[in-house]
């Protein structure tokens, strides 16, 4: 137990690390949006061309248990976030110098797709590691909780800035800004002092994948916790390839009441950002989790069975959509925060990496399922099995020993299996 009583916020190895992450989160908004309407708007691209410039975005996540296993070789955490950082940057100030030269193609955007893909999969590969030389045990809810208001602020108000930044300068031009942002993440993390962490003897790079893949799989939190957030994934992104073409095509709702009611939804994840910290202290870190697995895919339901007047419809799906913001940011918070009290140091960026290859890559192919259960079973009714096949993730939490668990001062890293 820490005995620093003082605000997380005054700690300003922290809060850089908060600033620049939260500029960063604010930036990818408007990638987010950019990236697709320059193949869509500028280059002529095809639907099938657009989804694969999405694949591209998704497919280094493939590679994030090689890449972990090769972090926890390197001593030097922070300059890896450094340089996924500055990666990032160059590939995508790349787009509006070829704009200018008008030299902008499609293979360029499909290699800054995948180099902004690799970026990310280095990034998040360190990231855990070097969060715990930031923040007490003590404070893993707490920290989790601030970066994770500034991720949620950013859905919130990042796509309308974004939008009106593509509309007034270009989207080749607006993504300068996210490559800006990058930039500052970058200075923000260089400013941080940060020791080497140790590492100890190292066999060979599949030695390693394969000690972090066994430590997952003999893990019994870490375990229930891969299964449990690939499942509400796969389903998750089973309703999230299908819901606005729902909600256009057979609820006949308009493309700005679809917008104005998603943007007020998604102020229910910055609320439970906030109020995550308070939940779990109250009814236990563990049953928080197993209450945000169970209502995050929930109120898809309610969607899928909405009805009646254009007003009616928009409110159903705000509400829904602030329901499942704030059990997300409920679930998430809490169950990072047990995985990061629970992995052993010198293992952490390898948990990582198998998380993100297993994890990550459900989400295309639960798309994928989206698709092919829309056009055999319809929508509604396949926005109804991703409700119900979302909610029954929490079965994986419930062999585990996470549900018991109070707060995280009882637990220890799982020892190494050698």
């Amino acid at each position: 137990m820490s005995m620093d009583s003082s605000p997380l916020w005054r700690d300003r190895r922290f809060t850089a690390f908060w600033a620049g992450q939260t500029v960063s989160q604010f930036g990818d908004r408007i990638s987010e949006l950019a990236l697709p309407l320059i193949a869509a708007t500028m280059l002529a691209a095809t639907p099938a061309e657009v989804g694969l410039l999405t694949a591209a975005v998704w497919a280094p996540n493939l590679l994030s248990a090689l890449v972990g296993a090769w972090v926890d070789g390197q001593a030097h955490r922070r300059r890896l976030l450094v340089a996924a950082d500055l990666l990032r940057a160059a590939a995508l100030l790349s787009l509006p110098v070829a704009y200018w030269c008008g030299a902008l193609g499609l293979p360029q955007l499909f290699a800054v797709a995948l180099l902004t893909g690799v970026g990310q999969v280095l990034f998040s590969c360190a990231y855990s590691s070097f969060f715990v030389t930031l923040v007490d045990r003590d404070r893993y809810v707490d920290a989790n909780s601030k970066l994770s208001t500034s991720r949620s602020a950013s859905f919130v108000a990042g796509p309308a800035v974004g939008g009106f930044l593509i509309q007034a300068l270009t989207a080749p031009v607006a993504i300068v800004v996210d490559a800006v942002s990058f930039l500052v993440s970058a200075l923000f993390l260089g400013r941080i002092t940060a020791a080497p962490a140790p590492v100890g003897p190292r066999s060979s790079l599949a030695a390693d994948l394969g000690a972090g893949l066994r430590y997952v799989r003999d893990h019994p939190y870490l375990r229930a916790a891969l299964a449990c957030v690939t499942t509400v994934n796969f389903f998750g992104f089973i309703a999230q390839a299908l819901v606005v073409l729902y909600v256009s095509r057979e609820l006949g709702l308009p493309a700005g009441l679809i917008g104005l009611a998603f943007g007020i939804g998604a102020v229910g994840a910055v609320v439970g950002a906030v109020v995550a910290p308070r939940l779990s202290a109250r009814f236990g870190v563990g049953r928080m989790v197993v209450a945000g697995a169970i209502l995050f895919p929930a109120p898809t339901a309610a969607i899928a069975l909405a009805g009646g007047p254009d007003w009616m419809i928009a409110t159903v799906i705000a509400l829904a959509e602030a329901v499942s913001g704030v059990a997300v940011m409920v679930f998430d918070i809490n169950l990072n925060s047990v995985q990061t009290a629970v992995i052993a140091d010198d293992l952490r960026s390898r948990v990582a990496g198998v998380f993100g290859t297993v994890n990550y890559g459900a989400r295309p192919l639960g798309a994928l399922a989206g698709g092919l259960l829309g056009s055999t079973l319809g929508l509604r009714p396949t926005l109804l099995i991703a409700a119900v096949g979302g909610m029954l993730s929490c079965l994986w939490l419930l062999r585990s020993p996470i549900p018991g668990l109070r707060g995280l001062s009882a637990l220890s890293p799982h020892p190494v299996q050698r």
